[in-house]
């Protein structure tokens, strides 16, 4: 069974470097066998890969995609917390947050491509339980913002 590095591999994706905080937070909280992962944003490089909001400018593919790069630096951040995603157990609640005009309505859409990503790395023990929820804003002007609460073995 390949391990999540070997499956991200398989996905073409390459862990970044995590984001540095851009405020007063750490990128990641452990209590017991859980750890927080603070909101992530779509960036690479240090710049945002994603800007605007949806219903406005940014589609829902693009959403999407802006969600998938949110879900990517999420596990960049739990790898270096972590030094190896291979100690995750599971998956257990990600929240999503969308930014959006109010007839918007397919916030659930745009944030399953982070869900299946995680659900692509971990198998089984990436599905999780999740909200997805609309925002008249999010930092830096981006579309979607990703945390995740995930049990690891201790």
């Amino acid at each position: 069974m390949p391990t999540p590095e070997e499956r991200l591999r398989q996905l073409g994706v390459d862990l970044p470097t995590p984001a540095a905080p851009v405020a007063a937070y750490v990128p990641c909280v452990r209590t017991g066998n859980l750890v927080y992962v603070s909101g992530q944003v779509p960036t690479a490089a240090g710049q945002p890969t994603h800007l605007g909001r949806l219903g406005e400018g940014v589609s829902l593919e693009d959403g999407r995609a802006a969600a998938r790069t949110c879900a990517v630096n999420v596990l960049a951040a739990l790898k270096a917390e972590l030094g190896e995603l291979a100690r995750v157990r599971r998956v257990v609640k990600v929240t999503g947050f969308v930014a959006s005009t109010p007839d918007f309505t397919d916030h659930p859409k745009v944030v399953n491509a982070a869900s299946e990503l995680f659900g692509e790395v971990f198998g089984e023990a990436g599905r999780h339980a999740r909200a997805a929820v609309g925002v008249a804003a999010l930092p830096l002007g981006v579309p979607v913002e990703v945390e995740a609460i995930v049990e690891v073995d201790s």
